[in-house]
């Protein structure tokens, strides 16, 4: 295999591992000496879903304090600072600018959990202001974002952790442990999907005033100016293009992320997509409800799925990865993997090969995988060296899944030039790669 095809953007396939990249100067984080030996004080910015999730698991950990919160829903702001309250007996401090909260110098990290289009300005911010980042999935709302972040990362010799959590599951490295062990056989093809039979369609609904307490301006920040719709806000702002990619960039940055790890592979050749809204034709999202994207790596073809309303995917499972070798099939998803082999090839098996029976294993249904991507996040805080999804990791799953979406909205196959981060001969594509940003906010510079 061609190291060149397989490296993503100007040689980031050597980060794929989760190992320190680096190792900074004793004062690097936050200023503060002694705290990550010590006590870890954390800030949180957007805080009403996933980023809470993160403030909760990150208080289950010794030695850490949640004591700032910033949110541009002031009735969000307010719960979930009563929140911390309870859970901790302190309650922190608020703001609703997220500067002011990185202006805080004794700050050693904060936890990014707003939409998708603001995670590269808040993240860049705060690398530059001298904070560690959890920073939530995916990585950022764009491909040329991506590589700003990496940078950002590395240039202020920052620990950053997204939270694609699978990384931290050891049923996932136990799955993957195999699948590299050769045991498959050469593989071929590989599948990836998610089926969401939980998420409904999004009526239309007219444009209002934005409620009471909400700095409706600052949450749109770099995105196009709009008036405020309830369905574009909170939750269902995933399905809009302004704001984030849909299902494939929402779940499609968990799955994928397994598939570049089991196959150590970075960056596809070629990919084309298709779909539509033939689940909710009439609903308000933007993005497919029902969508394949096929990739084209060196040695390997993946695939992705994804569907709402319906939860039976492939081998019956709602969410999962298949890798299909030439021995037999490894499917593994969040309750677990097992192995299908391959029953009548024996004539094609090695001498004294034995494929495992199934089930292989069962995944313990109380693992916890937040808690502990979270808590390697803290561990790597104190060691200094990169946590196991670091941006660079984080930028592969990713960047691959903005590649599927790009090919869906030009409507062919696309090309990607991995060393020189574009698309082959294909300008519609190309202007997909870097946002426009909404003055007077700005494409932040590292």
């Amino acid at each position: 295999m061609s190291l060149s095809r397989r490296r993503f953007l100007h040689g980031s396939a050597a980060t794929a591992a989760s190992a320190a990249l680096w190792t900074p100067n004793a004062n690097a984080l936050g200023g503060q000496p002694g705290s990550p030996n010590d006590r870890i004080r954390i800030g949180a910015i957007g805080v009403n879903g996933m980023g809470f999730s993160n403030v909760q698991s990150l208080l289950k950990l010794d030695g850490v304090e949640v004591v700032a919160l910033a949110d541009v829903d002031q009735g969000v702001l307010e719960r979930r600072a009563k929140n911390v309250e309870d859970l901790t007996g302190g309650a922190p401090k608020t703001y609703g600018d997220y500067r002011a909260l990185l202006d805080d110098d004794t700050l050693d990290a904060v936890v990014i959990g707003t939409p998708d289009h603001w995670h590269c300005l808040q993240m860049v911010d705060a690398c530059s202001a001298g904070k560690d980042v959890y920073v939530e999935k995916p990585l950022a709302n764009s491909i040329h974002e991506c590589q700003l972040m990496m940078d950002a990362a590395r240039t202020h010799q920052r620990v950053v952790q997204c939270g694609q959590w699978q990384r931290s599951g050891p049923h996932w490295a136990e799955a993957i442990a195999f699948v590299h062990s050769g045991t498959l056989g050469r593989i071929r093809s590989v599948r990836s999907w998610a089926y969401m039979n939980w998420l409904p369609p999004v009526p239309d609904v007219a444009d209002a005033s934005p409620p009471a307490g909400v700095d409706y301006d600052r949450w749109l920040g770099p995105a196009p100016k709009r008036p405020f719709n309830e369905n574009r806000f909170h939750f269902n702002f995933r399905w809009f293009h302004d704001y984030a990619g849909g299902l494939m960039t929402d779940w499609g940055v968990h799955i994928i992320d397994i598939v570049l790890w089991g196959m150590q592979a970075t960056a596809p050749r070629s990919v084309v997509a298709s779909g539509g809204k033939f689940a909710y034709p009439d609903d308000a999202q933007e993005w497919p409800d029902t969508m394949t994207a096929l990739y084209e790596f060196d040695d390997f073809l993946m695939t992705w799925e994804h569907a709402t309303g319906i939860e039976l995917g492939p081998f019956q499972r709602a969410h999962g990865v298949a890798f299909v070798g030439n021995n037999g099939t490894l499917v593994v998803d969040r309750q677990g993997w097992e192995l299908y082999p391959e029953e009548h090839l024996e004539n094609r098996r090695p001498v004294g090969y034995k494929m495992p029976g199934r089930p292989r294993t069962v995944a313990n249904q109380n693992e916890r995988g937040l808690d502990q991507h979270t808590a390697n996040f803290v561990d790597c805080m104190r060691s200094r060296t990169q946590p196991i999804c670091n941006a660079e990791v984080a930028s592969l799953a990713a960047i691959n899944a903005h590649l599927g979406n790009i090919a869906f909205r030009t409507g062919g196959k696309v090309r990607w030039d991995s060393d020189a981060g574009r698309f082959e001969e294909n300008a519609e594509a190309n202007a997909m790669v870097t946002p426009t940003y909404r003055a007077p906010w700005a494409l932040p510079s590292v």
